[in-house]
Order: structure tokens, then sequence, then C-alpha cells
């Protein structure tokens, strides 16, 4: 059997979309499962246990500039790969115009979302685009969004816990690590920087180095700032490729974040996970006990969550890891 998955973005909706090569493979052994993915991301699919070919789609950088030569040709690359097999599947992951079109392309019959799910994008006219659409329960966590759609294209039924098969190759650091992912791209996702020092201090007191990550200016600062006020055993990471930072990240103890795509890696590389929300929004994708991981744990609180109440998550997700 050959599958081909058509999930090009963002960050948190690929990582969620993982769990679907394992579910594939664990019912047809022999499957060969290509994905079509923003080049961003590529790197990341990659890493995936039991995928074949990464076909990249920059659809993005292609729009800014489709009248020059260079994109025009890209453009012929892509279709070229795109078209190369034929495949008993095309599951169309994203439910969207130019994920549709995309799986419209390639060659073989095109399974798609029939509808619109709570808190995730649709346009209706993938309703014309795909082949066979398929209804799924509205309200759903995004990663069982995924694995039920490829299960109904593909005639079986999901079970178990998600398993993602993200690869890290890091080697484990010199000192005891946690990462605190303080960085999202909503502000009101964000928790207050004071939280985040009273913590990292609660963190370094208890024998752990703190490593922040950033992107862009305004990450870089408010990391600054807060490895400043921890002190000593804190320490702002390079701005590093998406490659070297699952690396990285695998090589921790854990992380404590926002509602990010780094957080959402955290979780499919296993590692015991606080994550904050400011939203009831954890139910749809925030780590779930329903998916069997003791050790991840999901906090909603309004406004934020307290610092008490992480800290003691955080040690109860350590417990669990170790049992």
């Amino acid at each position: 059997m050959r599958v081909l998955i058509v999930k090009l973005s963002s960050l948190g909706d690929v990582v969620h979309a993982m769990p679907v090569v394992h579910d594939i493979r664990s019912v047809y052994s022999g499957a060969r499962i290509d994905w079509v993915v923003e080049p961003a991301f590529a790197p990341l699919v990659r890493r995936v246990q039991g995928i074949g070919e990464v076909i990249e789609c920059a659809q993005r950088r292609w729009r800014k500039r489709f009248w020059t030569s260079a994109v025009r040709a890209e453009w012929r690359e892509f279709k070229r790969k795109l078209t190369a097999e034929r495949y008993d599947a095309v599951i169309d992951l994203q439910g969207l115009t130019k994920s549709a079109l995309v799986a419209r392309m390639a060659q073989g019959p095109s399974f798609g979302l029939a509808n619109k799910t709570e808190g995730s994008g649709y346009e209706w006219s993938v309703r014309w685009l795909i082949d066979q659409t398929i209804a799924i329960t509205p309200r759903i966590h995004a990663l069982d969004r995924s694995r039920e759609l490829a299960a109904r294209a593909l005639n079986y039924q999901v079970s178990g816990s998600p398993y993602y098969g993200l690869l890290s190759r890091g080697e484990p650091l010199a000192q005891p690590t946690v990462v605190f992912v303080h960085g999202t791209s909503r502000d009101d996702k964000l928790w207050p920087e004071a939280s985040w020092i009273e913590l990292g201090q609660r963190m370094a007191a208890s024998g752990f180095c703190v490593a922040l990550p950033h992107a862009g200016e305004v990450e870089r600062a408010r990391a600054e700032r807060i490895a400043r006020a921890i002190g000593e055993k804190a320490a702002v990471w390079p701005q590093m490729s998406l490659d070297a930072l699952v690396d990285r990240l695998g090589a921790t103890q854990g992380l404590i974040g926002v509602d990010s795509g780094l957080s959402h890696i955290a979780v499919a590389l296993n590692l015991p996970h606080v994550q904050l929300y400011n939203f009831p929004t954890a139910w749809r994708t925030g780590p779930l006990a329903a998916h069997g991981h003791q050790h991840q744990v999901a906090l909603e609180r309004d406004p934020t969550p307290e610092v008490d109440l992480v800290w003691a998550t955080w040690q109860v997700v350590r417990r669990a890891r170790r049992s």
C-alpha cells in the first residue's frame, strides 16, 4: 500500500498528525507513507519512524513571487515529485483549500474532512476538491481528528495510545535541565515573566538548570531577563534550526511551556511536560490523560496557572515518568 499524507502546516498541527504514520503501519506493515509539508517543517517530518519521502511544498513563499522563473521552476519540480507515484490513498488532514488542491493534484483517490471541527480551520471548498469526504465528530482533539480520519479512509479502527515516532539524536546534557518554553505566537497565551522567574528559582534550588529557547528579538530579550533573574543556573539557548532544537530538547529532563509548537514537540518526544493554558482549550490541543501519558499534563486557569500549582504538577509528572 502507498499512502500520501497532506498536512502542510503549522508546527503544532504537523506534530498532532504524526501518530497517523504509526497507526497505518501497525495495520498495514508494508505500507509506504509519504508526506507533503511546508519546507520549514520538513526536517521534523523526516525524523518520524516509518515515513517515506517528504515532499516540500513552499506555497507561502511561492505566492509572494509566483511570477519569477525561480518559483516556476520550483513549482514544476514539486509537481513532478507529487505526481511521480500512484497512491492507494491521498489523505488531506488539513481541510483547507490549499491542502485539498495538493491532494487533488496527486495521483490516487483522495480523502478529507467533510465538516469543520471546533477550534480548527476548515474551508467548504474541500467538499468539491476531495473525492471522498468523511464527517468527523465536531468536538474532538486535533490529534484524534487526524487519527480518526486516516482510520476511516483506510478502513481500520484506531487503537492504543498515540505514538508519534519522533526521533531525537541528542546526547544527554552535562547537567539535569528543564526547558522553559515562554514564547508563543499570541500574547494572550503568555505566562507572566514574574511567574517564570519564581518557578526558575525553585528549579535552580532543587538542582535543575533552566534552559530558555527563543525565536526572534522579543523572545530573546524576555529569555535574557528571565535568565538574569534566576541566576547562574539559567541559560539562554542560541537560536538554532528546528532539527538541532529537537535534538537539544530530547536531551533534557523535561519541559514546562505555554501552548506552542515547541510544547507539542515535547509531547511527541515523550518528555515529562506541563503545558500552560490561559483558556479552556487544552481539550483540543493539550496532552490528555486519555492519550495514556501520565507524565504529561495540561493546566488551565483564568487568568493564568499559579506558580504553586505548576510546581506541584511538575513534581507529579516527574514521579509518573520514573514509575
